[in-house]
């Protein structure tokens, strides 16, 4: 039988851990959304219905090209550390460290697939 008390049980948790730290960035970068949705939504929908050459051009231009990139790398970097907090409450030992490796990878991968069809559309933009 083991006897643990509270304090040994909650040794390592608590606002003087990580816990704040990561409170804290998830609040930043939903305010971040905040700001940056209404603004990606006005981006994408002034693009609806444009023809490839210039939904190309357009978003070669920098305002609409950086709100994009900002929107996809704030809301991927949001994503993974909210699968985190929920990785961390449902899965344990090997299938936690599974489940936060594949999220990790997919956010970052969805990140940079992003990044580089902008840089190529404001490349090809310079180009023509």
């Amino acid at each position: 039988m083991r006897y643990i008390t509270p304090r040994k049980a909650a040794t390592g948790l608590g606002s003087a851990r990580t816990g704040t730290e990561h409170h804290w960035a998830m609040t930043v970068s939903a305010c971040a959304l905040i700001l940056l949705t209404p603004a990606f939504l006005l981006v994408v929908g002034s693009a609806i219905g444009l023809p490839r050459e210039a939904l190309i051009a357009y978003f070669g231009r920098p305002y609409p090209g950086i709100v994009t990139a900002l929107f996809i790398i704030v809301g991927m970097i949001h994503f993974m550390k909210g699968t985190r907090i929920m990785i961390d409450d449902y899965l344990q030992h090997t299938e936690r460290k599974v489940a936060i490796i594949a999220s990790v990878i997919f956010g970052w991968a969805v990140i940079a697939a992003a990044v580089f069809a902008l840089a190529k559309m404001a490349f090809i933009t310079i180009a023509i």
